[in-house]
């Protein structure tokens, strides 16, 4: 099962999809499409403690980050 984190303010939402399943993957990448419109950074874990920047969907990742952008003062 595949996961999708969204990081904000209150901490982070996780929505688990089956890639196998057409229209869960039509979602997930609908929702990375949304996501990264929004100004999200997407990313996928390499190792532990390791990510990398992705720019477009990956239905393999099985872990997907997505960090908001960061607002200056």
């Amino acid at each position: 099962m595949a996961t999708q984190i969204v990081m904000d303010h209150s901490g982070d939402t996780r929505h688990h999809f089956d890639a196998k399943d057409l229209e869960a993957l039509a979602k997930a990448e609908a929702r990375f499409k949304e996501l990264t419109g929004r100004g999200f950074t997407a990313a996928v874990r390499t190792g532990p403690g390791e990510v990398t920047r992705i720019r477009s969907f990956d239905p393999a990742a099985e872990e997907t980050l997505f960090f908001p952008r960061l607002v200056g003062g």
